[in-house]
């Protein structure tokens, strides 16, 4: 048995009930917040559906079949890109579609006075001479290379591309301020680059033409062949870009009337990058308009080729002749037998392209060879001469025949190329 004192029982019975008491408060403490957890979540649930609910009550009912439709995205139906749409600009440029040739561009050229339009701008190739007064050891003469840049004493390379000799004078002596006192300088062209032109219109070769540095337009046109019988010389447009703006100006030349009073051609330069464009004679227009004039000098096509339909082999012929020459001429160079040919009997046949058919007209040859002027006709380049009336008769019947007009000068060609063939087959049918 154990010898216990009283107090120190009791002193244990008192901290096993205040364990006993701590344990209890904090079970009750556990389980208030385990309670309050659980209620806020109800209450957050409780929110959550309330909230729904009110939402669809506020929305205005729609049925199921529309609310499955609209969850399906529609698409516009297709649209006919041949078809015009209203209020949709269709003539909407493409940027990487090409650019138009110079020749026949989109904006409408401007036309600018002499002086503008002669105003001389530097590019690659070009050469230049400086000079600055009172300081000789500064002068040089330079090319403009690849980058557009010269080489100048003292400075270096500055770039010149693009601009006017005064333009390069002006950006010479601020550079050179900077080692002398108010240089004075000027700058010259010393030479001059090629130019690739293009040259269109009524010329015989229509093209790109690499011309030599300083060439003329009659230079050019020389190069191209020669200007057409329809050429109008009237009326011979040269375009360019500008140096201010980079638009396109014209200028139109008149190189008919010098021919007429025997006075000098106007002296104009092509540059590289112009465009030359031959206009055609407008109908009407032809009243003080001297074509044969035109056909006889050096800006005209030099040669033109007739083709002859005669006897004794009823075949096709080439003759060369010079431009401007009449029908005397033609028959002075087929040198017809008097006694086969029918001289009495010709005709003179020519394309009209506004039309696009054979205009005929018949020439009394022995009139022509006694001096009638009214027979004696100018011709042109592709005219075709049929002699005797047997071959006129069979050239109008096969005509007839054709169907479908001409469209061009080579259908022209080869109709009476076929033509003669079956002729000189000795084929009458």
């Amino acid at each position: 048995m154990n010898n216990l004192h009283p107090d120190s029982h009791s002193s244990t019975l008192d901290a096993t009930h205040t364990r006993r008491r701590i344990l209890r408060d904090f079970a009750k403490v556990n389980w208030y917040a385990v309670g309050t957890l659980i209620a806020i979540g109800w209450l957050g649930q409780i929110n959550s559906i309330a909230w729904a609910t009110s939402q669809r009550i506020t929305e205005p009912s729609v049925p199921t079949a529309q609310r499955e439709q609209a969850q399906i995205p529609t698409l516009p139906p297709p649209q006919d890109i041949n078809s015009p749409t209203e209020g949709v600009n269709i003539n909407v440029p493409n940027p990487f579609a090409p650019p138009p040739p110079l020749g026949y561009p989109e904006e409408s050229p401007q036309r600018v006075p002499d002086t503008q339009f002669n105003e001389y701008v530097l590019g690659i190739g070009d050469s230049i001479a400086v000079t600055v007064e009172r300081f000789p050891d500064l002068n040089f003469s330079g090319t403009i290379d690849l980058q557009g840049n010269i080489l100048v004493p003292l400075v270096g390379k500055i770039n010149v591309l693009g601009l006017t000799p005064d333009q390069v004078e002006d950006r010479l002596a601020t550079a050179f301020s900077e080692f002398v006192v108010d240089p004075d300088v000027t700058v010259v062209l010393a030479g001059l680059r090629s130019a690739t032109v293009t040259i269109a219109g009524e010329v015989t070769r229509p093209g790109y033409y690499s011309l030599a540095p300083g060439s003329q337009l009659t230079s050019a046109l020389q190069a191209a062949g020669g200007t057409t019988n329809l050429a109008d010389l009237r009326t011979v447009i040269v375009r360019r870009r500008s140096p201010a703006n980079n638009s396109i100006i014209e200028q139109q030349i008149d190189l008919f009337t010098p021919l007429q009073n025997a006075t000098s051609l106007p002296d104009v330069r092509l540059r590289d990058g112009d465009s030359v464009v031959v206009l055609e004679l407008e109908t009407g227009t032809t009243t003080d308009y001297d074509r044969s004039l035109a056909s006889r000098s050096t800006l005209a096509t030099p040669q033109i080729t007739l083709r002859v339909l005669s006897y004794p082999n009823g075949r096709i012929g080439n003759l060369n002749l010079p431009n401007g020459s009449n029908f005397m001429d033609a028959l002075t160079s087929l040198a017809p037998s008097l006694e086969d040919a029918n001289l009495s009997e010709i005709a003179l046949m020519r394309f009209d392209p506004e039309r696009g058919k054979v205009v005929t007209q018949e020439i009394d040859g022995k009139a022509v060879l006694m001096g009638d002027l009214a027979q004696n006709v100018p011709l042109q380049n592709e005219d075709v001469i049929v002699v005797g009336r047997s071959f006129i008769a069979k050239v109008n019947y096969a005509l007839r025949l054709v169907t479908r007009p001409f469209s061009d000068f080579l259908g022209f060609r080869n109709f009476f190329e076929n033509v003669g063939n079956v002729f000189g087959s000795g084929n009458n049918n």
